[in-house]
């Protein structure tokens, strides 16, 4: 009978009980292993061991904890995301220890953990991405703000790091009004912003560019070892509907990217239009939280990558027609783990 693989998934969003089930309904036994510190995480619950693991350990005491969690469970295949990063630079003592990590090499995700950084490798692998600029200061978002109006299109901002979303604001020149107080509102004042700069011994770090309220295109990579695209699918966003596309427009740029950057297994690169062409808005170095949604097309990428981990030789793929298929997304019910054990769980370092 053939042994099961051991997977772990350490601190992780919600949505990742769709990359759980993904790998439960391979064709070889999956043993799925989840922790974090949050013991009303419904990861914990969808996993077949799930359990807290400590919350504010720094970066090189939570690789200490990550490498003695993986021997202790005899974990196969790991795939971080709470430091990323620093567990990637541990990857010999990993693999010294019969772990294979699942994720791109440390050169390619400390070069995307700067939104900054990340524009400028998309550059210098010749693709385009919507003008942009770093501010600091009071001064420098005001220059930022004035070019993009000046352009007649709206300014936005977010933090040079930063995930899902966290920090990312409208700006506007309207006075705050009770029409605001109306649905949801990401808009901010410039002068506010400004008056935050100006605060003494502030750390923001933020971009500055125009505002891309169009569709959007969220391209789905899986590369082998080496950063060379093996599947690489685009999924559509306009408003709620979502559905499929191949076009190359977006595919051959992704492809590009993930070999420029060496991309090892699964990546995501997210596209919006900029003056009538496709222009590359965000890179994460990790499984999209959407890549579940690939199942509808026949394909199961979070398989495919835990393979590739394993030394398996992994195809290249082209999905089958996916011309026409949309759907949308509701809310489901997910099950979490029992009070009793929760409550128990609360303050405990290790699974």
């Amino acid at each position: 009978m053939t042994s099961p693989v051991r997977v772990w998934l350490n601190r992780t969003y919600a949505e990742n009980v769709f990359f759980i089930e993904q790998l439960h309904a391979a064709e070889r036994p999956v043993v799925v292993h989840a922790t974090h510190p949050d013991p009303d995480s419904p990861v914990l619950a969808a996993a077949d061991h799930g359990g807290p693991e400590p919350a504010d350990l720094p970066a090189d005491a939570y690789v200490r904890y990550a490498l003695d969690h993986c021997a202790r469970h005899s974990v196969d295949v790991f795939l971080p995301q709470l430091h990323q990063l620093a567990v990637a630079l541990a990857r010999p003592e990993f693999e010294a220890i019969g772990t294979a990590l699942l994720c791109p090499p440390a050169a390619a995700i400390a070069t995307f953990a700067s939104k900054a950084d990340g524009y400028t490798a998309i550059a210098a692998a010749g693709l385009p991405t919507p003008p942009w600029w770093r501010v600091r200061t009071p001064d420098e978002l005001l220059a930022a703000v004035d070019r993009i109006e000046d352009t007649g299109h709206t300014a936005c901002l977010k933090p040079t790091t930063g995930a899902g979303g966290a920090g990312f604001r409208v700006l506007t020149r309207r006075p705050y009004d009770p029409a605001r107080l109306r649905g949801w509102d990401h808009r901010v004042q410039v002068g506010q912003v400004a008056a935050a700069l100006a605060e003494p011994g502030h750390d923001l770090d933020l971009l500055v560019m125009p505002y891309l309220d169009g569709p959007e295109v969220s391209v789905d990579c899986l590369a082998d070892r080496d950063g060379h695209p093996l599947t690489v699918v685009g999924r559509t966003k306009d408003g709620r509907r979502r559905g499929f596309t191949t076009a190359e427009c977006h595919l051959e740029p992704a492809r590009r990217l993930v070999r420029a950057s060496a991309m090892a297994y699964l990546s995501n690169i997210q596209f919006r239009q900029w003056e009538g062409r496709p222009v590359v808005i965000d890179v994460n170095t990790r499984p999209a939280a959407g890549l579940y949604q690939l199942g509808l097309v026949g394909l199961n990428l979070a398989w495919d990558a835990v393979r590739q981990a394993l030394g398996e030789r992994v195809g290249a793929t082209r999905p089958p027609e996916v011309d026409g298929i949309e759907y949308t997304l509701v809310p489901g019910i997910r099950p979490v783990l029992p009070r009793t054990a929760a409550v128990s769980a609360r303050g405990a370092v290790s699974a």
